[in-house]
């Protein structure tokens, strides 16, 4: 039967979501911090309503990334511990690049603890730990291009850009007309104009490549199960026609209003190698599942690319999946899964072809 599928995936889509709101909120947060330091405010409102309005957006900005975290744990594709979320570099998972997430969000809850003790460590301590919102910014934008799989996609990167201009703007504009000792203003101007340039540089050799994915760190088992370890990553060629054998795992939850999750880990064991994750969500019907929403991720090995879609077809053990990349590459994947009730086990078949807009219409 043929089903106009949802995507499952909520958690995954909260996750990246949640990220990038709390990166644009601690953007807006240092951008309004600096534009108080310059003595600007909007027409009507007094300084301590500037004030709270930066206060309330740093703490908007903890909300979200709170939540982002949650979810990223809570999702279980990645190998990611809430004890990653506080304790730098310690991961499994891109260890550097989360790790500085772990970094920022530490500096973030020093600077709500600080404040919230103002009165009793003082204006001088206070002050300059408030610093570390300019420490912590740019370690979280380079978190958030260097973890997860969107810092290949425009929009992510107009974010990314957009966010880094009018900070810098912002930073050079304080340096520039705030008084201060001209050694510091100095130093404060070239760093305003290294970092960025460093920043964008890395950007450009390391997320915005290929093979990124392996370099950042992710662990084989995640991103290519079955294949050798001098296969991984050593072309860049996206997956066009193929078939493979496929093996994995199969897990079922029963969630609210008898809805049933069935969810497929799968590996492939031929070219181009990677790994499936399937989705089914429905409610229960001969022994399988009617399905109400359903989400689809495959990882080829040979890019590192991320395939996201919907299945489009369920019939018994075989279903049918329109996947498509950030580069707007299609994929349409067929899958036929024999499963071993007593251990939960799954082989199958999956074969997958390139289509046209014609086609999936």
């Amino acid at each position: 039967m043929i089903l106009a599928a949802g995507n499952a995936r909520e958690l995954w889509y909260l996750t990246r979501g949640t990220g990038v709101v709390a990166l644009l909120l601690l953007t807006a947060s240092v951008l309004l911090g600096v534009t108080t330091t310059l003595g600007l405010r909007l027409r009507r409102w007094p300084r301590f309503a500037v004030a709270g309005m930066h206060r309330n957006l740093t703490l908007l900005a903890i909300a979200f990334v709170a939540v982002h975290v949650v979810t990223t744990v809570a999702d279980g594709y990645a190998p990611i511990r809430l004890v990653d979320a506080v304790v730098p570099f310690v991961s499994a998972y891109r260890p550097v690049w989360l790790g500085l997430g772990a970094v920022a969000f530490d500096l973030l809850l020093a600077l709500v603890v600080t404040s919230l003790l103002r009165v009793r460590i003082g204006a001088r301590v206070w002050r300059s730990v408030h610093w570390l919102a300019y420490a912590c910014w740019p370690i979280a934008l380079v978190h958030a291009l260097g973890t997860g799989s969107d810092p290949r996609t425009p929009w992510l990167a107009a974010v990314a850009v957009g966010s880094l201009a009018v900070v810098v703007v912002a930073v050079i504009a304080r340096l520039g007309l705030v008084a201060g000792p001209p050694r510091a203003r100095v130093a404060g101007l070239v760093a305003a104009i290294v970092v960025p340039v460093l920043v964008l540089g890395w950007y450009r050799s390391g997320p915005l490549t290929s093979d990124w994915a392996h370099r950042a760190g992710t662990p084989s088992t995640l991103l290519a199960r079955g294949a050798s370890p001098g296969s991984v990553l050593t072309t860049a060629q996206q997956p066009r026609s193929f078939s493979s054998r496929v093996s994995g795992t199969v897990s079922q939850r029963q969630g609210a209003g008898g809805l049933v999750t069935v969810r497929l880990d799968l590996r492939l064991r031929n070219a181009p190698h990677g790994a499936l994750r399937i989705d089914l969500r429905g409610l229960p019907s001969g022994g399988g599942v009617s399905l109400t929403a359903s989400g689809v991720s495959f990882v080829p090995a040979t890019t590192a690319a991320v395939y996201e879609g919907h299945v489009s077809g369920l019939d018994g053990n075989a279903l049918a999946a329109d996947v498509v990349d950030a580069a707007g590459d299609h994929l349409r994947l067929t899958l036929v899964v024999s499963i071993d009730s007593g251990t939960n086990a799954v082989r199958g078949d999956l074969t997958a072809a390139t289509t046209t807009q014609t086609e999936r219409d």
